[in-house]
């Protein structure tokens, strides 16, 4: 197989794209929460500009990836991402991350500058403090297995069905432990702010997100910083979706990606 096939094939691999648009201004690349795949996603197309190319990002021991090792650790998965989406970024680009998903966008989008010298037009970051805010929660991926379903509930992320459904929960639990993992293991390194702008969104009833710890991502960006604030708790990706996406339309023609 040749090099630029290969290529593809891994792209085809970890970028889901419902509506692959060949004149579309802008890729939006989109990462999930802890848990979560790419149908997380599936219907944003519907709802944003057609200019705009919904690329939602699969992750290892998800969706069409059952089978793969989950990642567990933030580097790794981050320039695996990096050199999949890499044939994608022929034309201007945004990310998009919700929670864990927030956190491997600001990691990505270093590495894209860093090492590819691609920016993307705008960083989206939502229910997640900003990575250099001190994180106070305790270790939790490797907890005994009904401490660690009691955590999930406190947390309030996963639907009750799944919680009372055994076989559901042996197939989740891997992959919950693996993304709680490459989130508490993270450790940030101070660097250059990036050059795109940053927009922070947060739910007002979110107990764990607070106002202070969005704003604080203003520091990591030389460029303009919006914060919007949400009804609803953690997960305003569910519960506010039409007006995150609208507010996320609104910001992409602010900063001129889109006409």
């Amino acid at each position: 197989m040749a090099t630029s096939e290969r290529m593809a094939a891994g792209t085809s691999q970890w970028v889901v794209r419902q509506r692959p648009a060949a004149q579309a201004a802008l890729r939006l690349f989109c990462l999930p929460y802890a848990g979560g795949g790419a149908y997380i996603y599936r219907d944003w197309a519907e709802h944003l500009p057609a200019k705009v190319e919904v690329c939602p990002i699969q992750l290892p021991g998800r969706g069409n990836r059952l089978r793969e090792a989950p990642a567990t650790r933030m580097a790794p998965l981050v320039e695996a991402i990096a050199g999949a989406i890499t044939p994608l970024l022929d034309k201007p680009f945004a990310i998009f991350g919700h929670s864990m998903g927030a956190l491997i966008g600001f990691e990505l989008a270093r590495f894209l500058g860093r090492e590819h010298g691609k920016v993307p037009s705008h960083l989206f970051v939502s229910g997640r403090s900003a990575p250099q805010v001190p994180d106070a929660d305790k270790r939790t991926y490797d907890l005994p297995e009904p401490e660690f379903i009691e955590e999930l509930r406190r947390l309030n992320g996963t639907p009750q069905e799944v919680l009372d459904h055994p076989e559901l929960m042996q197939m989740m639990i891997p992959i919950l432990r693996a993304d709680f993992e490459t989130i508490q293991t993270y450790e940030y390194q101070a660097g250059r702010p990036l050059d795109c702008p940053i927009s922070a969104m947060g739910g007002i009833q979110d107990p764990d997100v607070t106002r202070q710890d969005l704003e604080a991502w203003r520091e990591e960006t030389s460029g303009p910083f919006t914060l919007r604030m949400f009804p609803g708790g953690h997960f305003l990706i569910n519960t506010a979706r039409p007006m995150l996406l609208q507010a996320i339309t609104k910001e992409l023609h602010q900063s001129g990606v889109l006409s």
